[in-house]
Formats: structure tokens, sequence, C-alpha cells
């Protein structure tokens, strides 16, 4: 539980630098629409074209794993701020209340095992991806879309504490990102020929217990070669 609750804390001060205080309400702080809803859509897309689904093209092509998970975490944070949303406006209970509640969740169980190989059965976890962004336009019950999100998470190589080093280690490169350019549009996602994410997983392989301030301060150091 206390991962749930950092990982709501995080994307909650992720959200409030990144977009102002308010954020909850709809707007930026520039005053430009928030829709989670869409961003959700747009990753489950992106997660989609990590399988080799093309009847027409690389037929025979592996699932790119790696990217898998990267899209899952990615996901996570555009769940994780609709449920916060969702939550300011509606009920108003504290994180560890709502981390409490993901926690019960029927399909959260699965996140305690020892992380699975993704199975290649890929039609049937594209179709799990499909029914998650149903849940999206289904109403503002984060309960079934969150409980539907977790089964994604289960399916793709990752449990509670691979999600959770891997949402730290994005949360720390989309705050990086933010701090160098990002929203203005000069910041650069490859690096000496490498994008950032692949950076980023590279540093977390060598120290997966590496704080965020010493990812961070890593990430500096590589990207100012």
């Amino acid at each position: 539980m206390s991962k749930i609750k950092s990982m709501l804390m995080l994307q909650q001060e992720l959200n409030d630098n990144t977009n102002g205080i308010g954020w909850e309400k709809g707007t930026t702080k520039q005053g430009k629409p928030i829709d989670w809803r869409r961003c959700i859509l747009l990753e489950s897309a992106e997660l989609i074209e990590s399988y080799p689904w093309k009847h027409w093209k690389n037929i025979d092509a592996p699932a790119d794993k790696e990217n898998i998970k990267i899209e899952v975490v990615d996901i996570w944070h555009f769940v994780m701020s609709e449920i916060l949303r969702i939550n300011m406006t509606t009920s108003r209970e504290t994180i560890e209340d709502l981390a409490l509640e993901i926690r019960n969740l029927s399909n959260f169980s699965a996140l305690k095992n020892s992380a699975d190989e993704i199975a290649d059965d890929y039609f049937e976890q594209i179709a799990n991806i499909e029914n998650f962004v149903k849940t999206l336009f289904s109403g503002d019950d984060w309960k079934e879309m969150t409980n539907s999100y977790l089964s994604i998470v289960s399916q793709s190589g990752l449990n509670l504490d691979s999600l959770y080093q891997l949402y730290i280690g994005k949360n720390i490169l989309n705050k990086f990102r933010q701090d160098h350019g990002y929203k203005d549009g000069s910041y650069k996602k490859i690096w000496d020929g490498k994008e950032d994410n692949v950076v980023m997983q590279e540093i977390l392989s060598i120290n997966s217990n590496i704080t965020p301030e010493c990812l961070y301060d890593e990430l500096s150091k590589i990207h100012n070669l």
C-alpha cells in the first residue's frame, strides 16, 4: 500500500508543478484544457502498436516487450491523474484512502506475485487493452477503470515492485524533461543516439534501488555530456 500511496503523491506533485495548483478543475495554469482520458486513449494505442498485430506487415515480428512495460507505466501516470481529478471533484478522499481502495480492487492481488513473462497470446492481450479503453468513457467510476488497467499490468510482465520502480524512473524523467524545455518544445528525447527512456532504464538496470534524487543527477550527467 505504501508504494501505491507514494506513486499517487508523486503524481499529484508532478501535476501540481507542471499544470499548476487546481489542475483538477480541467485546465492548466496557462488556461489550456486537460483531458486525461484522451491521454490514456492515445497511450493505449501506442501500447497496442508494441504488439505484432498487423496482418500485412512484419507478421512474424516479436512483441517489443520492453516498450510494452514503458507504455503501461506511461498509462499509469494518466490513470492516477484521472483518479485524482475525479476524487477532487467528487468524494475528496485522502490519498491514503485512495491507496487503500486501489489495494482492495479485485485485480490488485495479481500484482503481489512475482512478475511473469509476457505471454505469447498477443491478441488476447490486445483485446484486454481495448476493453480497458471502453471503461474510460463509461462514466466517472475510477474503480472500474483502474481495476481494468491492473489486469493490463499483470499481463505485461510487471508486478507491483517493477511497476513502482519504472514509475519512479519515468516520473523523474518527466520532471527532468519539464525542467529542460519539454513544454516549450526545445527538449530533445534522443541523447547520443538513444531515447531518454532507454537511458533511464539502463540506469535502473545498474542500480534498481537508486533514489529519485540520484536518478535525476545521473540523468543530468548523461544529458550534459
